[in-house]
């Protein structure tokens, strides 16, 4: 069983922020998945099904990005589930937008998301896919930035991201994921 979790903040008003490029990737793998997410379930939205004899949960959590761990702490305890079979989709400013990053592990670099995924597993150690938002221009307000909703002139290398990003899911449900980061990060 491979579960990806996108990260993300609920509500209309931050859906197509920067911050929520997370969530536009499991959208993206729900629709090519046939997989409805919908499911409330650890403070989640879930849908689960089959990609080949491959089992996958996709999850969006409803806790607002600063509290993301906890519904991957919750989603462990109750399934047993292994940090293994776990992929993290989330936005990333050290990369330029049209690009993916894919890692195994390391620190939040700054990413609130990220460090309450670490606090609650306690390990650093997890696969990630950091989706590409760029910076602002210096001087710029981070947090205003990341709340931000993508500009029109964006609409191609937004896509981009995501597609590349859920290629590179797909692939990892039937290859390692130090295959799918060499075939991914080239």
């Amino acid at each position: 069983m491979k579960w990806i979790v996108g990260l993300g903040n609920p509500g209309t008003k931050y859906a197509n922020t920067r911050h929520n490029i997370g969530f536009m990737a499991v959208d993206e793998l729900a629709r090519r998945f046939n997989i409805e997410v919908k499911e409330t379930k650890f403070k989640a939205l879930i849908g689960e099904g089959r990609v080949g004899t491959e089992k996958v949960v996709l999850i969006k959590p409803m806790t607002y990005m600063n509290l993301s761990g906890e519904t991957i702490r919750a989603y462990m305890d109750f399934y047993k589930a292994s940090l293994d079979d776990f992929i993290v989709l989330y936005d990333d400013m050290d990369t330029e937008l049209g690009k993916v990053r894919l890692r195994y592990q390391g620190s939040a670099g700054g990413h609130n998301g990220i460090k309450s995924i670490i606090a609650h597993t306690g390990t650093q150690s997890f696969n990630r896919v950091r989706m590409g938002i760029s910076r602002p221009v210096p001087g710029r307000d981070i947090a205003d930035y990341v709340l931000e909703a993508f500009p029109k002139a964006d609409a191609s290398l937004l896509e981009q991201t995501v597609e590349r990003t859920c290629d590179a899911v797909e692939y990892a449900l039937t290859h390692n994921f130090e295959q799918t980061m060499a075939k991914y990060n080239g």
